[in-house]
């Protein structure tokens, strides 16, 4: 059976909750396991993702969180790490990792992106997932997770 980590970043708890019904949603669809492990904000998903790598347990990752526009530069820091982290152990590793961080320039924006009865980029997320471990299972790479 696949088994998934999902790594939320709770600092917009009311959007990420959203994020992670959707990917929750399509996970038991598929017929997948996970855990959910929660960090403060995007910057430390990548962390989280790596240690679920290190671990051995996961089939495969999706990362969950929201990153809304303010009045400083800090936005671009923060979408432009998170994604490079998460590229980055994706490349290194071979990793499944579905990138459900939503980034957008206000509430609305987010609200429309997480809903699963909208946009649900959760559940998108999850699914990118899957569909990177069926392109691993088609080249034999991988492994089988022990439940």
């Amino acid at each position: 059976m696949t088994k998934i980590l999902i790594v939320t970043a709770s600092f917009y708890t009311d959007i990420t909750a959203d994020l992670l019904q959707g990917a929750t949603q399509a996970l038991e669809k598929a017929g997948a396991t996970y855990d959910v492990v929660d960090v403060p904000g995007a910057l430390e998903i990548p962390v989280a993702i790596r240690l679920g790598i290190e671990s051995g347990k996961y089939d495969g990752y999706v990362a969950l969180g929201c990153v809304i526009r303010g009045e400083t530069s800090h936005y671009d820091t923060v979408c432009n790490e998170s994604a490079r982290g998460i590229m980055e152990l994706t490349l290194k590793h071979m990793a499944a990792i579905g990138n459900g961080i939503i980034t957008v320039e206000n509430d609305a924006q987010a609200y429309a992106r997480s809903r699963v009865s909208e946009k649900n980029k959760g559940g998108g997320a999850a699914e990118a997932c899957l569909a990177v471990l069926d392109i691993k299972r088609k080249f034999g790479f991988l492994k089988r997770v022990e439940a």
